[in-house]
């Protein structure tokens, strides 16, 4: 049997704590899509298209894993890709009570995707796409917190605005 996850979240944009994640969940799952959420309240500084190409350059390292988009309910992503589980996650206590939430209430939905929580390694766990946003836009681009492409997206990014 063919076991397939979904990795949801914005990735806005991947850190090197989101690669350390799916590279697991990678060995874990048959497949893994890393799906970017798209949430229209949501404020994002990299466009859908922008993340897509930052995420594919970012994991063409690892065989198992695609990419793609959506912009639905992340267990509609799961039942139309076959996931049977969905990652997330988890850096802190905090992140897990949001998390749970969200858990219990996409089993609810659909009671046969399970959710799995993964941590990222102990270097990554006070890392996030907010944080490193934060960091570029006072000229900070630390490439021990993202991949290559994602640094030099920043650089681009924030170069404009000034």
């Amino acid at each position: 049997m063919n076991k397939t996850a979904i990795y949801p979240g914005t990735f806005d944009p991947i850190t090197n704590g989101h690669v350390d994640v799916i590279e697991r969940a990678c060995e874990m799952f048959d497949h893994v899509h890393v799906v970017i959420a798209v949430n229209a309240k949501k404020q994002t500084l990299f466009s859908e298209e922008e993340r897509l190409v930052m995420i594919r350059e970012s994991l063409k390292h690892v065989a198992n894993v695609s990419v793609l988009v959506h912009h639905r309910l992340t267990v509609d992503i799961a039942r139309e890709t076959g996931a049977v589980a969905i990652v997330r996650g988890i850096r802190a206590v905090s992140d897990f009570e949001y998390e749970f939430q969200i858990a219990l209430m996409n089993r609810k939905i659909e009671p046969n995707i399970y959710t799995v929580f993964l941590t990222p390694h102990e270097k990554y766990t006070y890392l996030n796409s907010s944080i490193v946003r934060e960091m570029a836009s006072y000229g900070e681009f630390a490439d021990d917190f993202v991949p290559q492409i994602v640094v030099d997206a920043l650089k681009k990014k924030f170069a404009s605005k000034t």
